[in-house]
This record gives C-alpha cells, structure tokens and sequence, in this order.
C-alpha cells in the first residue's frame, strides 16, 4: 500500500472562479483525458477503475491517498505516458506529482 498526503491549493477555473484543487484532481484529470479508444476495458478494469474513484473520494475527506499497489502501478504507470509536459510549469502540480512518484510502498 502507498500512502500520500493531499495537499490542496487555489486554482482559477476557466470561468475565473478560485476552486480548491489536490492530487486527486489532477489524477483525475489525467486518467479521464484519454482516448476513447485508449480507454481500458473489461470487468477487471472496471474495478479497478471503481476502488480508484473509491480511494480518491476518501482522500477528500481524509487528506490522505491510500493506493493498493495494482492502484499505484496503473496510474504510475499511465502517469508515465500520459502527464502533459506543460504541468511541469505549475508548482503546485508538480509538487502533487513529485508526492505521488516519491510515495514509499509500505
């Protein structure tokens, strides 16, 4: 299991609105944002799918992510293709990233 402490920070919407964002939102962002064709199918994604959306609602609440490693590896290793360079540029995005990628297993 992998813990990550959620750290969250002011963001503007596009429609110029300050809203709380966390790690859980840019995760989110970045598993949705694929392909329709790229999107992984059957039953053992599907659950895998369900205890992530699980694990982030938690998180919400708790300010705490807790991943089982098959959670952990799936979004690393999407993280791995999929991170859109440009979020480099946002300290706060970069951080979120850096807390996920340096998370010890326990």
């Amino acid at each position: 299991m992998r813990k990550i402490q959620i750290k969250s920070w002011k963001a503007k919407g596009l429609d110029g609105k300050e809203n709380d964002e966390d790690l859980t939102n840019v995760l989110s962002v970045l598993i949705s944002n694929k392909k329709p064709e790229e999107i992984p199918r059957g039953i053992d994604n599907f659950r895998l799918f369900g205890r992530i959306v699980k694990a982030f609602d938690k998180a919400k609440k708790d300010k705490v992510l807790e991943l089982e490693e098959a959670e952990y590896n799936f979004i690393k290793n999407d993280m791995d293709k999929e991170v859109p360079a440009t979020w480099g540029a946002n300290k706060n995005i970069s951080e979120a990233i850096e807390s996920f990628l340096d998370a010890k297993q326990e």
